[in-house]
């Protein structure tokens, strides 16, 4: 994994994990298993969140946090999530209204014949956005995630260093010559 980006394989591992855990907090919470869970948007924990923190959590372990590219992943990974727990659950709370409306003019048009109303084939998708509860476990389970990949990062560099130095990473006398 040497050549591969770290920081980006954990943001996208991060994603993929907790799409899995939507399948389990589903059962815990619906009581039945349901694989296409793990293919939607909303629900716990939210997979942005998860791999925005991972990446800000990372780049903040491996570069420290007065770094430029710590500044940008952490505004980065704020933006998603208050996108994700504000502007995307309104807008599926405003499509459950909507769904719920063309019910009621389902109902409306059965009673006035004279009234045309044509239903729709699909209702509008109602889970896009997270409960704020379902931001932060996204964002603790990716924060540590994110550590936890990068003290794995930085044990292999400081094998590999004691590696290239004589006498298991220590210095002899002649060594300071």
């Amino acid at each position: 994994m040497r050549k591969m980006n770290r920081g980006m394989i954990t943001s996208l591992g991060a994603i993929g994990i907790a799409q899995g855990l939507k399948i389990v907090t589903h059962k815990v919470v619906a009581g039945k298993w349901d694989w296409q869970q793990a293919f939607t948007t909303g629900g716990m924990p939210s997979s942005h969140s998860a791999g925005v923190s991972a990446l800000a959590a990372y780049v903040a372990s491996n570069k420290g946090a007065r770094h430029t590219e710590t500044a940008l992943a952490v505004v980065f990974g704020a933006i998603v999530m208050y996108d994700a727990q504000g502007i995307r659950r309104h807008t599926g709370e405003i499509a459950r209204l909507v769904n719920d409306l063309e019910d009621s003019f389902m109902q409306i048009s059965g009673e006035f014949p004279s009234f045309e109303f044509v239903e729709r084939e699909k209702e509008l998708k109602e889970l896009l956005g997270h409960q704020p509860i379902e931001v932060f476990a996204g964002a603790a389970f990716g924060t540590l995630l994110g550590i936890v990949a990068a003290k794995i990062e930085n044990r292999e560099r400081d094998l590999e260093q004691q590696k290239r130095l004589p006498h298991n990473g220590r210095m002899s006398r002649s060594d300071y010559r």
